[in-house]
């Protein structure tokens, strides 16, 4: 992927990787746990505590991943393209305020939502896997901002990388509704 280093890319799969892992022993632990009657101890709490955390790894990373590898031009007349005029004026606008979430201070991830009540298409900054989800909303576009996801190949210029981001995510996005 353009802009996107060999070294960049395993450090990236190998993260996520141990969220599967992990994801899987606390999935395993709280069902055996939950057979042999263990719920109301402390430890049962605290690892489905980090449960939220370590799934939302996995599957924010499979949703980012899946937003990569495009090389195709962006459709600004098809129906993604559609909404996001809608909600935002123009493709632009839109793009403008993702770029712009992407760029602030801090580690998490930016995520284009869709509220599945009212249809509304929303960028949000989600500092953290496993907080800040907007309540029945789905996922259209994620972009990984944690440090892991550019540091190796552009240092503190994140900016570069949200272009890097852009360049190799057009055209891949998950559907709205």
């Amino acid at each position: 992927m353009d802009g996107f280093s060999e070294a960049l890319l395993r450090n990236h799969f190998t993260l996520y990787q141990g969220y599967v892992t992990n994801t899987n022993k606390l999935l395993d632990t709280l069902e055996r746990m939950l057979k042999d009657g263990q719920t109301s101890n402390p430890e049962f709490a605290e690892l489905k505590r980090r449960l939220g955390w370590e799934f939302n790894g996995m599957r924010l990373h499979e949703y980012y991943f899946e937003n990569l590898g495009g090389k195709a031009p962006t459709h600004k007349s098809g129906k993604l393209a559609a909404k996001l005029e809608s909600y935002f004026g123009s493709y632009d606008a839109w793009e403008k305020d993702f770029r712009a979430t992407g760029a602030m201070r801090g580690i998490g991830w930016v995520i284009l939502y869709q509220d599945v009540v009212s249809g509304k298409l929303i960028n949000f900054w989600v500092n953290e896997h496993d907080v800040s989800h907007p309540a029945g909303c789905n996922p259209i576009l994620i972009m990984d901002v944690f440090e892991h996801a550019f540091m190796l190949d552009y240092g503190l210029k994140r900016a570069d990388y949200i272009e890097a981001f852009f360049k190799n995510s057009i055209g891949r996005r998950r559907k709205p509704a």
